[in-house]
């Protein structure tokens, strides 16, 4: 009850926030109304929940070891035989519980409202006018541009993205008029178009016209265009691991999707490890010690906690740890430092 009530409560102030966001920057667009503001925060509140997860349960078991300690039921279980470990193992089943139901059911209806905002986002708020599909048949990419818009299929990518092969454009004069295709071997990006060589183009007069090289018009970068991919967070624990192998066919680099697979692979652990750390610190103001010292201490472990995962993270986006170390090593050093600690606990 302590961690849902906590997890309840940091979830609405982050919903406040994120509403008064999203009106700073739908300010100035008529098109943006009340309701899809509150829409487009609620969409975003699941995504934001699983990061919020682990330090409700922090600060949710701190108050619940304190009250323990306050009201003297760990003196009088300890006097009956109980140890430590036999007080925190009930937490660290329920924990256990909540983290493996998130991943497994949560997670994928968090991934479908993720995926709708992130939709609404760039539509609404970034004006963001291409949408990129990447299937095991290629690289799928829609632009709209000043005439109407294109649809560009390639069968094979290379160099992140920035070589694309067997390439086929659709080209329309407005939603539905179809104006020309254009079939090439090779194209390039380049700074504001695609380079393309070896190039058939058909009109709608329905004769074929062969072209050594021409331009394709882009707003499309290397950047952009990897990050116009599904992000990690819309895409359920259960589709993640065959999309990534659609990644690494295509050409395109899966780090980003296997770190944050292997972060929800060990967040039930993470959690654990919560319950753990707040037992360290919750349990010893016990020994004579103000409640208030030791409840501060393990907020602050908490934070430091929190910027280190991200530090660490950031080392795998890089490539400069292996993904799997990256998500791993923050959950493993917190729970051989909490049962660490638990054990000096319990011989002290």
């Amino acid at each position: 009850m302590y961690v849902l009530s906590i997890f309840l409560i940091i979830m609405a102030v982050i919903y406040l926030l994120d509403v008064v966001e999203f009106l700073r920057r739908g300010a100035s667009k008529d098109s943006i109304s009340l309701g899809l503001i509150l829409e487009m925060a609620i969409l975003k509140a699941p995504s934001i929940g699983h990061k919020i997860l682990p330090f409700a349960v922090l600060f949710g078991s701190m108050m619940a070891f304190t009250k323990i300690v306050k009201s003297r039921e760990l003196v009088a279980t300890h006097a009956a035989g109980f140890t430590i470990w036999q007080i925190i193992i009930p937490s660290i089943c329920v924990v256990l519980i909540i983290g493996t139901f998130w991943i497994l059911v949560i997670n994928p209806v968090s991934s479908v409202l993720t995926a709708k905002f992130e939709t609404l986002e760039n539509s609404v708020l970034r004006n963001q006018n291409s949408a990129l599909s990447l299937s095991p048949g290629g690289l799928w990419i829609r632009e709209q541009n000043a005439n109407g818009h294109s649809v560009l299929h390639a069968r094979a990518i290379s160099d992140d993205g920035e070589m694309l092969s067997n390439i086929t454009i659709f080209i329309f004069e407005s939603e539905n008029s179809f104006s020309a295709r254009v079939d090439a071997k090779h194209a390039t990006l380049k700074a504001g178009f695609w380079e393309l060589k070896d190039i058939v183009v058909i009109t709608d007069d329905g004769v074929p016209r062969k072209e050594p090289y021409s331009r394709h018009l882009t707003q499309l970068t290397k950047e952009n265009l990897q990050d116009s991919f599904a992000s990690p967070h819309a895409m359920s624990f259960w589709e993640l691991p065959e999309f990534i192998g659609v990644l690494e066919k295509a050409g395109f680099s899966a780090v980003r999707h296997r770190l944050h697979w292997h972060s929800l692979l060990a967040s039930p652990l993470l959690l654990c490890a919560m319950v753990l750390i707040a037992a360290t610190f919750s349990l010893r103001a016990s020994a004579r010690i103000s409640s208030r010292k030791w409840m501060l201490g393990g907020l602050f472990f908490g934070f430091f906690l929190y910027f280190m995962t991200d530090l660490v993270f950031a080392l795998g986006l890089s490539g400069r740890i292996p993904e799997v170390f990256a998500a791993w090593t923050p959950v493993m050093v917190t729970t051989l430092i909490g049962i660490t600690s638990l054990l000096y606990l319990e011989d002290a």
